[in-house]
């Protein structure tokens, strides 16, 4: 496969996967997960990948691209079975290439799908005696299969090697794993990362990373996995353990920001509302003298929805979408990297001559993106350009499955409010603030990790932590 060209029209964080696991007696289960991943893609695009048993064997099939370029008809065929899990990449650590791709497997004992990192790999590493290129994923399917090879004489060895090798692992997982016979479902005791339960009736069950997978495969929602909780899955129904002593609920405060579906709910609450809510409480902070409110989209919508509802100020699309743009095979232009937003996004002039312009974003990282766009909307005729942005400045690395582990990179980190304004060349410049956010979400006090935005992190991160240091491929 050739090596990938990438344009970078992105600017907000990028989060690690979306997984998914279903168990049924009464339907063939791979066209449901596959189904399920469709839900999931905006948690990654990297490689997406599905795992089956019949019970007796563990099949894998994994591929590099999107869940409809990997899979087809002969594909999902070869899938046999009532039991299975699927996965979608984004890579934090480890190299974007078919060996990183998951489901993680080892012999015919176990499969695992992971979503988050973890921050304490060397010492995993040199525990199993590993050296050179691997995952943080690949050292947990490792750990488990071996667990799982000292507990032959148990039928439940999955569940009890989980048991025993999760307290080893350090920092942000939410895991979906099966052998031959079961699926398991596992958080770690932060729960950084979200995981939950639905019911597909008639002893049928899934796990997704969202709600709307759940949604898009016909299964009612049950719960959400509690932090720190393994949920075990088989033909005696469900049953969960509680393998960590310390459990401190802290759900990364970006899901309800940015990484989630509008249309999921987490902590009981709609993702849009929270977003709407945060631009209402946005234009309180960050009143802006402006014609139009204009949303950056597509995560920037609901922010500038709540913001131009609070401030009278009418919500216009200034901006457009293309919603088709992925990877490109084909080598750009000089003049097409520069121009590579507009792969992405592109300017309604009609919408934003003559106007000052307030734009809403969910976030601002590394700034590159968020300049460019406003000398775009300077170029389609705007007087005026103002940003607001739904979420405070991101000032800190994140080493629980975002890929921002370079502090060096974040624009913030380095210049103070006037400074961002400045450079971005924006008339003016707002964001919300940590209190406000926390309002909006309207979850009172179930718990967030606000590392990223506030430099106080839930777990120890070792001072040799960092995305480059735990790539070793």
């Amino acid at each position: 496969m050739p090596e990938e060209a990438h344009i970078s029209v992105v600017d907000g964080p990028r989060e690690a996967c979306g997984v998914i696991a279903a168990y049924s007696t009464t339907q063939r289960i791979s066209h449901l997960i596959y189904f399920g991943l469709f839900a999931l893609q905006h948690r990654g695009q990297e490689s997406a990948g599905i795992a089956t048993s019949d019970g007796e064997t563990l099949t894998v099939f994994k591929d590099m691209g999107l869940v409809a370029q990997v899979f087809d008809e002969p594909a999902l065929a070869g899938l046999d079975g009532h039991l299975g899990i699927g996965h979608t990449r984004y890579s934090t650590t480890g190299s974007n290439n078919w060996a990183n791709a998951q489901p993680a497997h080892r012999r015919t004992s176990v499969a695992l799908g992971h979503n988050g990192n973890l921050t304490n790999t060397e010492q995993l590493a040199a525990a199993l005696g590993i050296s050179g290129a691997t995952t943080d994923s690949d050292l947990m399917a490792e750990g488990v299969a071996r667990a799982i090879d000292d507990e032959r004489s148990d039928s439940r060895g999955l569940e009890v090697a989980l048991m025993e090798v999760a307290p080893t692992w350090e920092g942000a997982f939410s895991l979906v794993l099966m052998d031959q016979g079961r699926i398991v479902g596992l958080r770690d005791p932060n729960g950084f990362r979200p995981l939950c339960l639905g019911s597909l009736g008639e002893g049928g069950w899934v796990l997704a990373s969202e709600t709307a997978a759940l949604d898009l495969v016909g299964a009612k929602f049950v719960r959400e996995i509690a932090a720190g909780e393994m949920v075990v899955i088989d033909a005696n129904g469900v049953r969960s353990y509680y393998p960590f002593k310390d459990v401190k609920p802290g759900l990364c405060l970006f899901e309800f920001v940015y990484f989630a579906r509008p249309d999921s709910h987490m902590y009981g609450r709609n993702i849009h509302a929270a977003r709407y809510e945060m631009g209402r409480v946005l234009s309180e902070e960050h009143p802006v003298d402006a014609d139009v409110i204009v949303p950056v989209p597509e995560s920037g919508i609901p922010a500038a929805q709540g913001f131009a509802a609070a401030g009278g100020i009418p919500y216009t699309d200034g901006l457009v979408k293309n919603r088709y743009v992925g990877r490109t095979f084909i080598e750009p232009t000089q003049m097409l990297r520069d121009q590579g937003i507009r792969l992405k996004l592109n300017p309604i002039p009609e919408n934003l001559a003559g106007k000052r312009v307030a734009l809403v974003d969910d976030s601002i990282v590394r700034g590159s993106t968020t300049r460019k766009l406003v000398t775009m909307v300077r170029e389609a005729g705007a007087t005026e350009v103002h940003l607001r942005v739904s979420s405070p400045p991101y000032r800190w690395p994140c080493f629980y499955g975002m890929d921002t582990s370079d502090r060096t990179t974040l624009i913030a980190a380095h210049k103070d409010v006037d400074e961002i304004r400045d450079h971005l060349g924006a008339d003016s410049l707002g964001y919300l603030s940590l209190d406000g956010l926390m309002e909006a979400t309207g979850v009172g006090d179930a718990g967030f990790c606000t590392a990223c935005l506030s430099g106080v992190y839930p777990t120890e991160i070792p001072d040799t932590t960092d995305k480059f240091h735990l790539e070793r491929s």
